[in-house]
């Protein structure tokens, strides 16, 4: 394939998947700039193997690893530098609701829980409930088993069960 079918190419599957890579984006930092800086680098290392990409039988999956794992990177090097993720308060505009969710001011609460679990929880939680994916396909993405998305899945819940009856009525 040449460079200009390349480009093209992948701009076309850009252009059909922004949207859902960019809520995933969202669901992974909670902060927007955050969310357009993770999709940018992901997509930047999308291309440069995009040959090899847009050959998998399923790109998006392929693409959701590489936001995890780009993602993790980051939180890690925060770690390194000793500054604390949770220090600031996030702003949210626009959160997204998990599809069962039936009254906004709910979604708006366990949104705001979700966003204080750690970062394997919490991918765990996005990629499970707001991508609705397989606890298998969450295990692929993540690169770990299907007992570990388990366990952070359990955790999570107990954590978010917790907060949520904590939290004042």
């Amino acid at each position: 394939m040449d460079d200009a079918a390349r480009r093209a190419d992948f701009t076309e599957y850009v252009r059909a998947r922004e949207q859902s890579l960019a809520r995933l984006a969202y669901l992974l930092t909670g902060d927007r700039d955050a969310a357009e800086d993770l999709l940018q680098n992901a997509l930047a290392k999308c291309y440069r193997h995009w040959d090899r990409v847009r050959s998998v039988e399923q790109p998006d999956a392929y693409v959701r690893r590489i936001m995890v794992n780009e993602r993790n990177s980051r939180w890690r090097s925060v770690l390194r530098r000793r500054e604390s993720a949770g220090s600031h308060v996030l702003e949210i505009l626009d959160p997204p609701a998990p599809a069962a969710a039936v009254d906004r001011a709910e979604s708006l609460d366990l949104w705001r829980h979700v966003q204080t679990l750690p970062a394997q929880q919490r991918a765990v939680v996005v990629l499970r409930y707001y991508e609705d994916l397989t606890e298998a396909q969450t295990a692929e993405i993540l690169g770990c088993s299907v007992g570990t998305v388990k366990s952070h899945t359990s955790r999570a819940i107990a954590a978010m069960r917790l907060k949520m009856s904590e939290a004042p009525a």
